[in-house]
């Protein structure tokens, strides 16, 4: 017997014929023996429709009262799916937010998860009732409800995992499994039966639409094992159990399996160099020109963007000319493009740059594997494939186990095959 807390998104509860079809995936795993709570996100598209509704009724909402219409999404697909799970004879009910209740701090509409008060969860699990979570909210400790922010449905599916002490947090959704690129672009991507909190949460942060980051920086922090599967299966295939999606681990357990593998199949065999391929057109890019080449010139540009909460990601300062003048090029998200532009544009006496260049057609590609750590050339294997095809890089960022650059737009699909060809990610024909 093990327990296990299964996360289902918008699209596998779009609709009574989906929630159905969860049902029965959540009845199989509790007819076990298994200890099961579920978390669920609102149906696929009821989000964006209340975020509607509250800004006809309120350009400047309140947070708090924003937090208390967007929440309601996940509210009705718990009660839905308990009532569902009830007529299939199951034992099971909803648990709101602030019934388990999930403790948050007060940053309404991305609260952070304090705590988790689980015992009364646990003992309904313990005697066999089947626990329905809406995923994507919380309690401040004022009891005003909270949301944790978009996709923080697996989120709250990790954190109740850890909370409860689970065996494994399976997060359902419309892929089977992480891929080493996006099937849709490369079809002979490839599904990984193992990768690591540190990949995973790389390729999250760089445009993998897989799982929310927050979920998988929690899951290593709490080391919670996470496998990501898809809902859309027939009634009749194997369990998560006998047919696994993409598991989530730590370091460690990634080397015992691979130590197991090479012991049973008798292979002398190094991991996979680059885990996968992740492209990301939320980015744009902007660069001042003739930016004072004196000490705390770059400060003034950057702080002004980090007080207001503009995330920057790449950044190049070309090296001075004998004028004492550099040039500034860095990249920010494309839905904060022109705040970042209003900001800078106010400030221009202050930083004391000549001009300012934006463009939102550019996108960042990234290749990540933990293999980096101990394997040179990497880098060079990118940049020759992506020259050999004429495709210029703009700007470059690295991290331990991951390189990113930022090139054209246009040239987003094709410069995902040749970096997915050159480092051999394909499939078997």
């Amino acid at each position: 017997m093990a327990r296990i807390v299964m996360k289902f998104g918008g699209t596998s509860m779009a609709g009574t014929e989906r929630i159905r079809r969860v049902a029965n995936i959540v009845r199989a795993q509790a007819a076990k023996g298994d200890e099961v709570a579920v978390v669920v996100s609102a149906m696929a598209g009821e989000t964006d429709r209340l975020v509607g509704f509250c800004r006809e009724a309120n350009a400047l909402y309140d947070p708090a009262e924003y937090d208390v219409v967007v929440a309601s999404g996940e509210q009705v697909t718990s009660g839905l799916l308990a009532l569902t799970l009830q007529a299939m004879g199951c034992n099971a009910r909803s648990w709101l937010g602030w019934q388990v209740p999930i403790r948050t701090d007060d940053a309404h509409a991305k609260a952070r998860i304090e705590e988790i008060d689980a015992p009364a969860l646990i003992a309904a699990m313990q005697s066999g009732q089947i626990a329905v979570i809406p995923g994507f909210q919380g309690v401040t400790p004022d009891g005003r409800v909270t949301t944790l922010g978009r996709g923080g449905s697996d989120t709250s599916a990790v954190a109740v995992a850890a909370a409860v002490k689970a065996d494994r947090c399976d997060i359902y959704t419309d892929v089977d499994g992480v891929y080493t690129t996006d099937p849709r672009i490369v079809a002979k991507a490839r599904k990984l039966k193992n990768v690591t909190y540190e990949e995973m949460l790389e390729l999250a942060s760089v445009g993998s639409k897989v799982l929310q980051t927050r979920s998988v920086s929690l899951a290593m922090k709490e080391k919670v094992r996470v496998q990501v599967l898809s809902s859309f299966v027939d009634q009749n295939a194997p369990d998560a159990d006998s047919l696994p999606g993409t598991m989530i681990v730590s370091d460690e357990e990634l080397a015992k399996i691979t130590e197991a593998k090479i012991s049973q199949e008798g292979l002398d065999m190094e991991r996979q160099l680059i885990t996968g391929i992740a492209a990301d057109k939320n980015e744009a890019k902007i660069t001042l020109t003739r930016v004072a080449d004196r000490p705390g010139a770059v400060a003034a540009i950057f702080g002004p963007l980090a007080a207001a909460s503009i995330n920057v990601d790449m950044i190049i300062q070309n090296i001075a000319k004998d004028k004492g003048e550099t040039d500034v090029t860095f990249t920010v998200p494309k839905a904060d493009l022109l705040r970042a532009q209003t900001l800078l544009e106010e400030r221009k006496e202050a930083i004391g740059y000549f001009r300012m260049i934006a463009d939102d057609k550019v996108a960042k590609i990234s290749v990540v594997g933990v293999g980096m750590r101990s394997h040179a050339g990497v880098a060079a294997t990118m940049f020759k494939a992506l020259a050999d095809r004429g495709i210029n890089v703009q700007a470059i960022s690295t991290s331990e186990i991951k390189i990113s650059v930022l090139i054209d737009a246009d040239e987003t699909e094709l410069a995902v095959r040749v970096l997915h060809s050159a480092y051999e990610l394909d499939a078997a024909a």
